[in-house]
């Protein structure tokens, strides 16, 4: 029996169904999503990716491109509770997580109370994280990493699914604080968006301009979509792909064998191994969204830009000959072989 077949003999009959509905819900989220979102096909399947995968992401764009928008919409086409926070220089950690009030009790007596901040949500969109100072991105980056926060010594837990989208500008980097490449890491993906061409653009002066915008079906609950978070890391990947995956990553780091010569001058650094667990999991829920019973070779070339531009630190030498990250990994896909 090949690798492949026992793979697929894992998937249950009951599993086969639900990823035939979830790739039929995803089709229903594109369409309702596109009463309001004008393009952006392509960064609506990035952010279902990592919804579905159970896995945060940085949103990569210049002003006026609709990253608020269509963050908010998803939540509501999920029946999610949606919440955004605007980053800014005086944003203290508490202002993100919450912190105890003096409030007066039933009893008349005075006693410190837990005010929720708007971390508690179940999509929080973290607009231009590079804004605020570095103890409250640890905040931030905590409560992304542990699903809980931590005020004045208690532990408080977030309530599943949650989403972290963050937002960091790439225009006035003057007096801002860039993400170290250590919390980077922690994103699964960088969704770049780019300016729509003329006819989207058209468009969206037409939608945008009028009485206002529809209000989105809901599709979806939170039950239903833990649901499909769990189905998706039980997505067959057969031998070959983790193979692949591996490889892939292992051939960005300079220092090792396995990279080729001509990386080697343009990257300081290359992706770790949080990388190849990404490439995994983005690839199941890739292929679980598109029908598909098991992961493929195309599931895990689709999300592998998105996995690892930000995880690829290029030298001086890069720069100055105009080599970016996703030319490399560009590269790297044509020439790393198909096992």
């Amino acid at each position: 029996m090949s690798s492949t077949t026992s793979e697929l003999a894992k998937l249950s009959g009951d599993d086969v169904k639900a990823i035939d509905q979830l790739r039929a819900a995803y089709q229903n989220l594109l369409n309702e999503l596109a009463r309001v979102i004008v393009g952006q096909k392509q960064t609506i399947e990035h952010l279902a990716i990592c919804l579905f995968a159970r896995r945060h992401a940085l949103l990569m764009g210049v002003p006026g491109l609709a990253k608020t928008l269509l963050v908010s919409k998803l939540a509501e086409t999920m029946s999610l509770k949606f919440s955004r926070i605007q980053f800014t220089p005086d944003l203290m950690p508490m202002d993100i997580t919450g912190t105890d009030i003096l409030q007066d009790n039933v009893n008349g007596r005075r006693e410190f109370e837990f005010v929720h901040g708007p971390v508690f949500a179940n999509i929080v969109l973290a607009d231009e994280i590079n804004r605020a100072p570095p103890k409250t991105q640890a905040a931030m980056l905590e409560a992304m990493q542990e699903n809980r926060v931590t005020v004045l010594g208690k532990s408080f837990e977030l309530e599943a699914p949650f989403m972290v989208l963050a937002t960091q500008n790439p225009v006035e980097q003057e007096g801002t604080y860039p993400l170290p490449e250590a919390q980077l890491d922690r994103f699964m993906s960088l969704i770049e968006l780019d300016y729509p061409n003329e006819e989207e653009e058209i468009q969206i002066a037409r939608t945008t301009t009028g009485d206002g915008l529809p209000e989105l079906k809901h599709l979806m609950t939170a039950a239903q979509i833990i649901e499909h978070q769990n189905l998706v890391r039980r997505v067959p990947v057969p031998d070959h792909i983790y193979t692949y995956a591996a490889q892939l990553v292992r051939r960005t780091r300079p220092g090792g064998d396995t990279a080729p010569d001509w990386l080697k001058p343009l990257v300081a650094w290359g992706a770790g191994p949080r990388a190849v667990q990404n490439l995994i999991l983005g690839a199941k829920a890739r292929a679980a969204l598109f029908g598909s019973y098991m992961v493929r070779l195309e599931d895990v070339q689709g999300v592998a830009t998105a996995v690892l531009t930000h995880r690829v630190i290029t030298t001086f030498a890069a720069q100055a000959e105009k080599v970016s990250p996703k030319d490399i990994i560009a590269r790297l896909l044509e020439e790393t072989p198909e096992t």
